[in-house]
């Protein structure tokens, strides 16, 4: 049966190119993850603020690097792109960006974000979040991006504002947290935006 539209994305349009460096223009680069990032991704993880909003914990520097192998790895698979945040000057990393579930046919991804606990109060989510969202809404062609976080996560809530994703809702009871349950808002921005 024929479909009645075209894909928005095509097959390839990832995978078909390496994955670039996205500069912030204000002092932050987007760089694809390097084995050598481990170490600060793991002393990122051991931060008390990261294991309240995330479901995940690094045990070990070697846990990290078969995260950034499977992060490299999405990026071939176009399931995925993932990028360290790092300080253009120095290289220092200051947390990550990506795209998740992204279905390029609808022209679709979520954004997601973490910093570590020496970039926060410095705009670096939102930095990294605007420079992502301008790249792939108007550079590649997304259509949708998608933002979600919990409604208790004030924090990540301004970093979407500041990003330009408008609030669309709550999705009631949407994520188990290692506290339980936990609303989360819904945000997106559109190619246009």
């Amino acid at each position: 049966m024929p479909y009645l539209t075209h894909p928005v994305l095509a097959a390839g349009t990832l995978s078909g190119m390496p994955q670039p460096t996205l500069p912030t223009g204000d002092g932050l680069l987007l760089r694809p993850w390097r084995d050598e990032d481990a170490p600060a991704v793991h002393a990122a993880f051991q931060d008390p603020v990261m294991h309240q909003w995330h479901i995940r914990a690094a045990e070990s520097e070697d846990e990290v690097r078969g995260w950034i192998a499977e992060w490299r790895r999405g990026w071939a698979g176009e399931r995925n792109a993932q990028w360290a945040v790092v300080e253009e000057t120095g290289g220092l990393l200051a947390g990550r960006v990506a795209l998740r579930e992204v279905v390029l046919g609808d022209g679709v991804a979520e954004v997601a974000y973490w910093t570590t606990a020496a970039a926060r109060g410095k705009g670096v989510a939102a930095r990294a979040t605007r420079a992502l969202a301008h790249w792939a809404l108007d550079r590649i062609g997304f259509q949708r991006l998608e933002l979600s976080h919990a409604v208790a996560n004030g924090a990540s809530c301004r970093v979407a504002e500041k990003a330009g994703f408008v609030l669309e809702g709550t999705k009631r009871s949407a994520l188990l947290h290692p506290d339980g349950w936990h609303d989360m808002h819904l945000h997106a921005r559109v190619r246009g935006d």
